[in-house]
């Protein structure tokens, strides 16, 4: 095992007691904990409630846009869940400047599913280091109360650890909501998809 998982697993292990420091969102930590209640996530116009308490951490690759919110429960490095919430008409779903060379796709509220994982694909490939990403399959699935989509891929990224992933979506009044899981394959995968399912089915708009 090369140094930077060592590091990456070590800084796992001391994450289910992680909380805030400081009381507010974030206090003085990079994470927060997240209870076992209906929660607001991202820009507050979606709600969900998990099933056992999460780590609520500062962004890794969505840069902190207002409409994204990530957990994770052993580390970003090895699980999370991240919400899209509220995503309008030509907004990304990163900071990017217009003079970087390679861009992740704006989202386009008229985007159809294949366009919308084209989106994703091009997200990891572009600011997660992806060096091969495969999509698994692409199907329809009720979310929202709409007629969304679910999107399952893997991807090697370049620390050379397998991951595999799951994106709900849909598209509500021209705006983008997803709920997004992404683990490594090897352990943490099975062992977080049944959380991410409960997620999914507790989600609702806010009113």
């Amino acid at each position: 095992m090369n140094r930077k998982m060592i590091l990456l697993v070590a800084a796992a292990a001391a994450l289910p007691a992680c909380s805030s420091v400081g009381g507010g969102d974030y206090g003085f930590s990079n994470y927060s904990l997240v209870r076992v209640q209906r929660q607001r996530v991202g820009d507050g116009s979606l709600t969900v409630a998990a099933a056992r308490p999460w780590n609520r951490h500062r962004s890794v690759m969505f840069e902190d846009i207002r409409q994204v919110e990530d957990w994770t429960l052993n580390g970003p490095y090895l699980d999370g869940i991240s919400f899209v919430t509220g995503l309008k008409d030509g907004k990304s779903l990163i900071r990017q400047r217009r003079t970087t060379s390679q861009q992740v796709p704006v989202f386009r509220s008229n985007m159809t599913p294949p366009e919308i994982a084209g989106m994703i694909e091009g997200l990891y490939r572009v600011r997660g280091g992806a060096v091969d990403f495969r999509t698994l399959s692409l199907q329809p699935r009720p979310f929202l109360g709409t007629n969304g989509f679910q999107l399952d891929y893997e991807h090697l990224d370049d620390d050379e650890l397998w991951r595999r992933g799951r994106v709900v979506g849909t598209v509500v009044n021209g705006q983008l909501y997803l709920i997004l899981l992404d683990a490594a394959k090897s352990h943490y995968w099975d062992a977080i998809l049944p959380d991410f399912e409960a997620v999914v089915a507790s989600a609702r708009l806010s009113s």
